[in-house]
């Protein structure tokens, strides 16, 4: 059976103490209230990176050619007791962009530093692998969640 594919994109920008990404919180849908990279679902035809060049002009009036993501990976997330959460996204970093961030009905963004990233208001698999993409690594990884719908219970990388 195959997932359905959502994207999601950090952006990094050089701050006045040193890399910083952006984060959003969540306002709707699956994970809201959660701080988290700025994602949605990649259409029917829409390539990952059409589809988050998409989702950054419409979640944060941002915009990002195709040519400036860097492809950093895959990440599955499976919710045995709430199928329909389970996904596959394609996880993009970018450094070049026009525009400045700005609030949307779907997020509310903010600029971190990498040793400010909050974890704790996170899905609790960004923990494990979003440190390494952030500072230039790549991910393919597995997580499984409880019956908790919250909880990572199974990683396989």
């Amino acid at each position: 059976m195959s997932l359905p594919e959502v994207c999601v994109v950090f952006l990094l920008r050089r701050g006045p103490e040193g890399v910083e990404v952006l984060l959003g919180r969540k306002h709707t849908g699956l994970g809201q209230g959660k701080v988290v990279g700025v994602c949605g679902w990649i259409g029917p035809g829409e390539s990952a990176d059409e589809a988050a060049v998409r989702e950054v002009r419409e979640e944060i009036g941002v915009r990002v050619d195709a040519s400036d993501l860097l492809l950093s990976g895959t990440v599955e997330y499976h919710f045995p007791t709430r199928r329909a959460w389970s996904q596959q996204a394609t996880v993009f970093v970018c450094r070049r962009w026009q525009g400045e961030p700005i609030e949307s009905d779907g997020m509310t963004p903010q600029w971190y530093a990498l040793d400010a990233v909050p974890y704790a208001r996170m899905w609790d698999d960004a923990s494990r692998w979003l440190p390494g993409v952030l500072r230039g690594g790549t991910v393919d990884a597995r997580f499984t969640f409880g019956a908790d719908l919250a909880t990572v219970v199974l990683t396989a990388e």
